[in-house]
């Protein structure tokens, strides 16, 4: 689920200076000892410019928000196998460092599967000639694949000092591999009384 990798993230690394207390419950996230409903909204940084970054945020912190949510973009990333691409409008280290600098907590939704009108779910075209490949199931190359790249996600924000505990503004991570128009079709619901029991997205379902 959304919060328990959120949780594994924030139990693991290394705790900063000016580090946050990440906590929750079946009710709420608790930050620092208390409940936060945090209003969030999506900036996606390879669909602008990192000189449109500051006014976004800007925008979105004046309408209200107080959590910055992005998927990470795999396909931008690793364009081919082994060839990664962390810079201008893919820099996605400074566009959290920015959100940062602007006083938001960021929702980092590493993916591998993105859902955003985007080619082919995020997924880098290379990842189709991958040997016995079946994406998005149980399937071990994909899950090998896969775990590399999140890994590496994980490593270069814990690197950067940027998740919640270090003192960053990272509170909550995701995996996200969910169809969110079918996910009410197969989710039965948390697997704890303590975890949230709705979120937006497939609201329908």
């Amino acid at each position: 689920t959304i919060v328990g990798l959120c949780l594994w993230v924030c139990t693991y690394v290394a705790k900063g200076q000016n580090a946050s207390e990440v906590t929750y419950d079946g009710t709420s996230l608790i930050i620092n000892g208390q409940r936060k409903l945090l209003i969030s909204g999506s900036i996606h940084y390879p669909r602008s410019t990192p000189q449109m970054w500051p006014g976004l945020i800007d925008k979105a912190k004046e309408g209200g928000l107080d959590c910055i949510q992005t998927y990470v973009f795999w396909n931008m990333h690793e364009p081919q196998q082994g060839k990664f691409n962390f810079e201008g409008r893919f820099d996605l280290v400074a566009f959290v460092k920015l959100i940062h600098s602007k006083g938001l907590y960021v929702s980092l939704r590493i993916g591998p599967y993105i859902e955003s009108e985007w080619n082919y779910g995020g997924f880098p075209y290379w990842l189709h000639d991958i040997p016995d490949i079946i994406f998005r199931t149980d399937n071990e190359p994909f899950k090998r694949y896969m775990q590399r790249f999140t890994t590496m996600i994980v490593d270069m924000m814990k690197a950067e000092g940027l998740f919640a505990s270090q003192g960053g503004p990272i509170i909550i991570t995701q995996i996200n591999t969910c169809n969110g128009m079918y996910c009410g079709d197969t989710f039965i619901g948390p697997n704890s009384n303590k975890k949230p029991r709705m979120w937006t997205e497939a609201w329908t379902g």
